[in-house]
């Protein structure tokens, strides 16, 4: 198979060079440009299979280069590289179509993530792209055989239909499966996880993301805890406290979940939010101790959702705390625990909105509706 073919685009020859050599040590083919004119000349050689650029360039700024590659290279994903440390500026980038963002000065192996989840995405739209392309020529070809007639042509679209329509069940039947599996292990866990999807997905939406980054998110979320299917009952069903033997079986849930939904092509990234869901913005979590910006966006996000559930939910050794508890708690932990960006935003979500979000939850406690809601953005 050929070497998938990156274009790193960057006014310091020496960051070129680490990045280019980081990605030739693992196989891709690599070209270099130190503007954004230079680049733009570069994309049209050859089919490229991302595009790595600086946010600042001299003349014209790497979103520029970002407008111009949406508009002529849809395809393409791009993504963000700069060394100003404010989120801001990398969510302005993914609204306007970056696929993701790295925060100078990163290490190799998240260098190496985020271009293999660009790559993956990348292929995943393709063969989207192919399928739907059949599918239209099958509607094609269905209505010149037919004629042309307003009946057969009906027909054909009801064809189209029935099989996006089956393909996004099929969607939910995953979900399901994978929910109701975990169910059998946690009899506590199906309602914990339809509310921390659902503060998760406010919090995502609140953040401004687009909807196809929010649907990954609340996939994330919802199985969150899957991996505890293959935790001993033993110790998952444990009453009393765990020795730290046992905790440190119950901590391999996060990598066990990775591993169990990561080759599954609609769930790949979402099994990255499952592996670093309890990773800590300081670096004190587990089980890759990640801090800051290495941990992906939608694991910092669900970390805010899922401490609020936990404090105003009730617990066999307490009752639920108020909303305003919750929000003192969360803030104490800004910097360490949660990142500040997210704490921010939580904390300009209304109480009101909150209660209103969780009476809906405990009003449809129906699992097929609250997987149809994960995987279709409202």
């Amino acid at each position: 198979m050929a070497a998938e073919h990156i274009l790193v685009v960057d006014d310091e020859i020496s960051v070129r060079q680490t990045i280019t050599a980081a990605l030739e040590s693992v196989g891709y083919s690599v070209e270099q440009a130190s503007s954004v004119d230079t680049a733009i000349a570069i994309l049209d050689t050859k089919e490229w299979g991302a595009v790595l650029t600086d946010l600042l360039l001299p003349g014209t700024s790497g979103m520029s280069l970002l407008q111009y590659a949406r508009q002529h290279y849809r395809q393409i994903p791009v993504v963000m590289v700069t060394g100003v440390n404010d989120i801001s500026v990398a969510l302005e980038a993914i609204r306007m179509g970056a696929y993701d963002y790295l925060l100078k000065p990163f290490q190799r192996e998240q260098l190496l993530a985020v271009v293999s989840r660009a790559l993956e995405k990348r292929r995943l739209e393709q063969e989207n792209l192919s399928y739907k392309n059949e599918l239209e020529s099958l509607v094609k070809a269905r209505t010149e055989m037919l004629a042309g007639t307003m009946a057969d042509l009906k027909r054909a679209l009801a064809d189209r239909e029935r099989a996006m329509t089956e393909l996004e069940r099929s969607y939910d039947i995953t979900l399901e499966a994978l929910g109701n599996a975990l169910d059998l292990k946690d009899a506590e866990t199906e309602g914990h996880s339809k509310r921390v999807t659902a503060f998760t997905m406010a919090i995502a939406h609140a953040l401004g993301l687009p909807d196809e980054r929010r649907k990954v998110i609340g996939r994330g979320a919802f199985l969150h805890d899957i991996g505890k299917m293959a935790i001993p009952d033993a110790i998952l069903r444990k009453p009393g406290r765990l020795t730290p033997e046992e905790q440190a079986v119950m901590r391999e849930h996060c990598l066990l979940g990775y591993q169990m939904l990561r080759k599954i092509p609609f769930l790949h990234e979402a099994a990255e939010i499952v592996y670093s869901h309890q990773e800590h913005f300081d670096g004190s979590g587990y089980p890759r101790g990640l801090r800051g910006e290495q941990i992906h966006l939608g694991a910092r996000v669900f970390a805010v959702a899922d401490a609020f559930d936990a404090i105003t939910s009730d617990r066999p050794y307490r009752a639920a705390q108020s909303i305003s508890s919750a929000r003192r708690e969360i803030e104490k932990n800004s910097g360490t625990q949660f990142d500040p960006a997210v704490v921010t935003v939580f904390q300009s979500i209304s109480d009101e909105f909150w209660v209103k979000l969780r009476d809906q939850i405990s009003q449809n406690p129906g699992k097929r509706n609250a997987a149809r809601r994960f995987l279709h953005v409202n």
